[in-house]
């Protein structure tokens, strides 16, 4: 008879183990792409030009913001899309995006890349 009452707990937590195993698998690794502008880019000063990426935050990730040099921009939750960066004065620059949690701290995953305004 105690084999019954145990079948049904025995059950559940298999269904509980299965569902962990699925649900981290489904969590994708982080990764961030600059699409545009290229790494090494030449732009004009006084234009304001559109950055393309894309960006899975990954475990613990919640959103992401674009630094311009020292300069950090509002947080970002669209995993793909365009952001508009700031007009940027003549001399070389510095793009990053950095993955955060939802106290701002960074998780991990960041990419930057350098930019010539001329």
């Amino acid at each position: 008879m105690s084999d019954r009452r145990f079948t049904p707990t025995l059950l559940a937590l298999a269904v509980l183990l299965i569902a962990s195993i699925f649900a981290l698998r489904a969590e994708e690794p982080a990764s961030i792409q600059i699409l545009s502008p290229q790494d090494g880019a030449q732009l004009d000063a006084g234009e304001a030009y559109p950055l393309q990426y894309s960006v899975v935050p990954g475990p613990g990730g919640d959103h992401f913001h674009v630094w311009v040099d020292a300069e950090r921009g509002p947080g970002v939750h669209d995993r793909k899309g365009t952001y508009q960066l700031p007009k940027m004065t003549p001399g070389e620059h510095t793009i990053t995006l950095k993955v955060v949690d939802k106290g701002h701290v960074p998780t991990g995953p960041a990419k930057s890349i350098k930019v010539r305004v001329r």
